[in-house]
């Protein structure tokens, strides 16, 4: 039954020192509060952690990014109608995010995934910045991203909206789908080849358990329509689950995310933002200063480049946003980065100073 949930020649070398401790293989396929659903050899069984399991992991991290999650490759002690985890293997891949309303501590999403769907309805919530969130955390998950664009039926013109994405996707397949009429499906295949494992991410009511239930050819995910008032949708999926495709994909459905606050995305954001950063540096070789931070220096290149139109400014403040926002993280994770911006700032509040009593002199 494992092979059918992309086990491996790889990952049966690599489970031999916990074969020799008697512990037996198991995939995370299901995820719930203090539960977990394993695919093993036997069939599916209910899984908990141990107590030195959940011991180690608080010790060695105050994030919870130890634990087990759909997706996981575990090794477990199996019983006759339980398994207790014991470890969790190496992650092949990760996708994480700041886990919402708990201040700087990580959230592992989904884990060992090959193919990450990003999907964005096409409709009046179709937000190109939120689009390039996901996309740079899909970069540091080690993931290939694809962007599906949902509800094609509904959408009249859908080339236009196609055009926008691919300008900020940069390479990045992006396909039109509708789970309603079947449309872009077949293309979708390409990446739901057997073995491979592929999960679903987006806001609410994008229509990712609908997307689930036309690839697997039955209702095995709960659905429900958006609000009519303002295009947002409502969460259906509670839980994230990984769902066995009649191809011999995988594909995990998550719940909708309100927000996706990056986590330790630097190369991600640098990957999606690569024309801006690139252009930008060619742009500040002709600023007046050397030091110029682009935004109300005299005589900044880059300033003026988005004054004429040149840089794209939508782009800009995204990527001056997201790089903001990694470095706040940085700052309130590491007492060392903190005390440094500090200094940093008061440099700066310094030499503000400086300038206007030196004005001042030369005004009076």
């Amino acid at each position: 039954m494992l092979t059918h949930y992309g086990w491996s020649d790889t990952l049966h070398h690599d489970f031999a020192p916990f074969a020799a401790r008697g512990l037996a293989p198991a995939r995370v396929i299901a995820q719930h509060r203090g539960l977990w659903r394993l695919a093993t050899d036997a069939g599916e069984t209910e899984g908990r952690i141990s107590g030195r399991f959940a011991h180690e992991a608080a010790a060695l991290s105050r994030n919870r990014d130890g634990y087990p999650v759909t997706g996981d490759w575990v090794a477990a002690e199996a019983y006759a109608d339980f398994a207790v985890i014991a470890r969790v293997l190496p992650r092949r891949t990760a996708f994480t995010r700041q886990a919402a309303g708990t201040g700087q501590t990580a959230q592992v999403v989904a884990a060992n995934i090959d193919v990450a769907l990003l999907t964005a309805s096409m409709n009046a919530d179709l937000n190109l910045r939120r689009l390039e969130r996901y996309l740079a955390a899909t970069y540091e998950s080690g993931a290939e991203p694809v962007i599906l664009l949902t509800k094609a039926d509904l959408c009249a013109d859908p080339q236009p909206l196609i055009e926008a994405v691919e300008a900020i996707a940069f390479g990045v397949p992006v396909l039109a789908v509708s789970a309603a009429t079947g449309e872009g499906l077949a293309a979708l295949e390409a990446w739901l080849r057997p073995g491979r494992t592929a999960v679903l991410l987006g806001s609410s009511g994008v229509g990712k358990s609908t997307l689930v239930n036309a690839l697997a050819g039955d209702a095995r995910m709960a659905t429900a329509a958006i609000r009519e008032s303002d295009a947002h949708g409502r969460h259906t999926t509670t839980h994230r689950e990984l769902v066995a495709l009649p191809s011999g994909a995988l594909i995990l459905d998550t719940p909708g995310m309100r927000e996706l606050a990056l986590w330790q995305a630097e190369g991600g954001v640098e990957a999606v933002f690569a024309d801006a950063t690139d252009e930008v540096a060619r742009l500040a070789e002709h600023c007046r200063f050397r030091d110029c931070a682009h935004e109300r220096e005299p005589g900044c290149a880059v300033q003026a480049a988005l004054a004429d139109g040149t840089l794209d400014e939508d782009r800009w403040k995204s990527f001056r946003k997201l790089t903001r926002e990694l470095a706040h993280a940085v700052r309130q994770e590491d007492p060392l980065a903190r005390q440094a911006e500090r200094k940093r700032w008061a440099a700066i509040h310094k030499a503000g100073r400086a300038r206007t009593k030196a004005k001042r002199e030369i005004d009076d």
